[in-house]
């Protein structure tokens, strides 16, 4: 079956180190329901965007890519028969709730790689 990456954009994630079960509860839930379903593959959230750094050609520096604005807050890859599955099964992300966006794209290639 098709895979589709799934890139979450949100002020900033949800999921800071401090995050109580009630605040990632709806993200919980949608999480749950997608690996109930069987269309859950993979799932990372990211800290907040305090914690990133970013490297550019002249080196790496503190902060985001994108210093305003959105930033990716975690992606996850579905298992969906089409786009428009995959699309339906996104549009549930509780992050479009607080003026976040999705973006989804098919996967190419790639996968969990193993340590040698």
């Amino acid at each position: 079956m098709p895979q589709f990456a799934v890139l979450i954009y949100a002020d900033d994630s949800r999921h800071a180190p401090t995050a109580t079960k009630e605040e990632l509860r709806e993200c919980d839930e949608h999480f749950e329901s997608l690996v109930s379903r069987g269309r859950m593959r993979l799932a990372y959230a990211l800290l907040p965007r305090e914690h990133a750094r970013t490297v550019r050609a002249e080196g790496p520096r503190e902060g985001p890519y994108h210093p305003t604005g959105h930033v990716v807050a975690g992606f996850y890859v579905l298992e969906a028969a089409s786009v428009e599955e995959a699309l339906d099964l996104a549009s549930r992300d509780p992050s479009l709730l607080t003026g976040g966006g999705i973006e989804v794209r098919p996967v190419h290639s790639g996968g969990v790689i193993e340590a040698p």
